[in-house]
């Protein structure tokens, strides 16, 4: 008689899916492990991650960036991670009757992991699949042997005598056969090895990137040939609640597609400029841009992400090297002047391609590649060594950030990253303001209190700021002293609140006479508009 598989019982199914678990865990270590050799970016986890922000619509991206906010690429990773693990309990679970079919299952989403690597715009080939190959071989070996640990077999009986024969049928079938103890010691072996792995492989993840910490280290910022205008003295207003005129790096908002941020040596780093109507090709070292004459300016930048009234603009001190300079010395010349090229497209360390109007870059205001924010080298989060700021612009039309190279094209022969996802090929900022306080749903007292919060209309300026309390007249609000039309501008209103609900509201007016729109749009494709509101209740 041939051996008759028993059907598993449900504390083995549990175990089933123990063992998924286990070799899902295992899996991953030995990528991350295997990632250390090759390169952080290929390990499966943000490998998938980087290909779904890749083929999601710019519509999901813009609810991502709305409700999570720069929380955004975190809840993306817990999100693959907890698919990951429901997809190995359920591998688990089948591997106790199908050893094979649960095993391949891991190694399917291996495949998974190793094409959604290689197809990476910043892909080095092959190499980035072996991570994905690598811990799908060893998650399913893993699960391969311990769901060889709880196969239950009924075996033939044997001759024996009456009393043994009672003995055996006393205790269930289904009990019989399968390794407690070996499972158990394999999994706890697993588990301590799968551990070690994944400590030693983000260790040497996180050693990667020392070399690019000491030479960040190492930056001495020169002095600026052409430093900022002194700060006039009542550019930024002390009134409690209002954002800091100069935003504090740690605070300042960081919107990118970057799940491991890139973390470039600046004595490794390179630029090559190079493309259509560029006479002279050139490459430029980090030091070759520090002994050139810096600039130093104080911008505001804003991402076009920035629902009404949303927190994504901030203001910071940037030093760097004009950028229409280099241009110049390499021999381009902008359209308005028979320039070949209309359109600059620059590429990140990490893949990402930006466009930008050449003519915004080359007339004469203040672009420049940064080396430094508010009076550091510029921190990894926000683009070291070298990013492109380009006042007036929104930032995934401008704000390159881990920035190697700058190609001269034109908008007819290449869509970059954010245009073939529905964005637009150009787009200056539009004129907003936003209340900083009070607060939206605040419940002040009664009595004298002050309206305040910021306005901006990059490379325009501000010249108007209003509030509306419900609906009444619009109310000219008291302007904070300009800085430069490249930053924005502080208001306040003095408001004597009287009991009950209000709505307060806010609108702009920029140097060109334009009024800031009341039309509320989206964000996408080219920024949102209309009018920040805030309802309080007065008691």
């Amino acid at each position: 008689m041939k051996d008759q598989r028993v059907r598993p019982a449900w504390p083995r199914l549990a175990l089933g899916a123990l063992s998924g678990a286990l070799a899902g865990f295992a899996a991953l270590a030995v990528a991350e492990l295997v990632a250390a050799a090759a390169r952080p970016q290929s390990s499966p986890v943000i490998a998938v991650g980087g290909a779904s922000i890749d083929t999601t619509p710019a519509a999901v991206k813009d609810w991502a960036i709305r409700h999570f906010g720069t929380n955004d690429k975190l809840v993306l990773q817990l999100g693959i991670l907890a698919v990951l693990t429901v997809l190995a309990l359920a591998l688990g679970v089948l591997a106790v009757r199908f050893r094979r079919v649960g095993a391949a299952g891991i190694l399917f989403f291996g495949i998974v992991g190793a094409a959604a690597a290689v197809s990476r715009p910043d892909s080095t080939g092959l190499t980035d699949a072996l991570p994905s190959v690598w811990g799908a071989v060893a998650g399913a070996l893993l699960l391969y042997v311990l769901a060889g640990r709880l196969t239950t077999v009924r075996r033939p009986a044997t001759p024996a005598s009456d009393q043994e024969t009672e003995e055996t049928e006393a205790v269930p079938s289904a009990s019989r056969g399968w390794d407690r103890r070996g499972f158990v010691v394999a999994a706890a072996s697993a588990a301590a090895v799968s551990a070690s792995a994944g400590t030693v492989g983000r260790s040497l993840n996180a050693s990667r990137g020392q070399d690019a910490s000491a030479s960040r280290k190492r930056v001495l910022l020169p002095s600026p040939a052409s430093p900022a205008p002194s700060m006039p003295r009542r550019a930024g207003l002390r009134i409690p609640g209002i954002s800091p005129f100069v935003t504090p790096n740690n605070d300042f908002y960081r919107i990118d597609t970057a799940l491991v941020v890139p973390r470039v040596d600046a004595t490794a780093w390179q630029l090559r400029i190079h493309g259509k109507g560029v006479r002279h090709p050139g490459v430029y070292y980090f030091d070759d841009l520090l002994r050139r004459g810096l600039i130093e300016r104080d911008i505001t930048l804003t991402c076009v992400s920035n629902e009404v009234g949303g927190p994504y603009a901030g203001n910071a001190r940037f030093i760097g090297v004009r950028l229409a300079d280099l241009l110049a010395e390499c021999g381009v010349e902008p359209p308005s002047r028979g320039g070949a090229a209309d359109q600059l497209v620059s590429r990140s360390v990490d893949g990402m391609t930006i466009g930008t109007p050449v003519e915004d870059v080359m007339d004469g205001r203040d672009a420049m590649l940064a080396v430094g924010m508010n009076g550091e080298p510029l921190p990894f989060d926000h683009g070291f060594p070298v990013r492109m700021v380009v006042p007036g612009l929104y930032g995934f039309v401008s704000a390159c950030k881990w920035i190697k190279d700058i190609e001269l094209t034109t908008f007819d022969s290449y869509d970059p990253y954010w245009v073939k996802r529905g964005w637009a090929r150009k787009a200056p900022i539009k004129t907003s303001s936003r209340i900083d306080t009070p607060k939206p749903f605040a419940r002040p007292t009664a009595g004298p209190m002050m309206i305040a919060g910021v306005a901006w209309a990059q490379h325009r300026g501000i010249d108007k700021v209003e509030v509306r309390i419900d609906d009444g007249p619009w109310q000219e609000a008291d302007l904070a002293a300009e800085d430069t039309r490249d930053t924005w501008r502080q208001w306040s209103l003095p408001w004597q609140a009287t009991k009950g609900g209000h709505t307060l509201t806010v609108r702009a007016t920029d140097r060109t006479g334009a009024v800031q729109t009341d039309q509320r749009t989206r964000t996408i494709p080219d920024g949102a508009s209309g009018w920040h509101s805030v309802v309080v209740a007065v008691d």
